[in-house]
């Protein structure tokens, strides 16, 4: 499966839609556990509305939400509405299996955020 393949996001306008919170998921037994690495340090996670930057003439395409992965605490300043850039931005696919049903996608991770200049 391809990992961590490095994502340019320079030609993109990044706005939070969600600020970074800590990253939480459900154990087998239906409880919520903070996400660490294995060096256990806390992850965090970002919603973010992607779309492409367009120059004077240009068609302005659609853009997407998506979620982050964030490798640390980005700090503070990065409320909703923020427009923002990701440091070291990486993407992945996954996919799983869960009771018979299979899915798959592309997960982004970064090592924070800075604001956009």
């Amino acid at each position: 499966m391809l990992k961590n393949i490095p994502a340019n996001m320079q030609g993109y306008k990044l706005l939070i839609t969600e600020a970074p919170q800590p990253k939480v998921r459900e154990n087998e037994n239906g409880v919520q556990e903070v996400v660490t690495d294995r060096q256990g340090a806390q992850q965090f996670v970002v919603s973010l509305f992607a779309k492409r930057k367009t120059e004077p003439g240009q068609y302005a395409e659609k853009g997407e939400e998506i979620k982050v992965t964030l490798t640390a605490d980005p700090g503070d300043g990065f409320e909703e509405g923020t427009y923002v850039q990701l440091i070291d931005a990486t993407m992945s696919h996954w996919q799983n299996e869960r009771n018979g049903r299979y899915s798959s996608g592309i997960s982004f991770r970064a090592h924070g955020l800075t604001p956009a200049s």
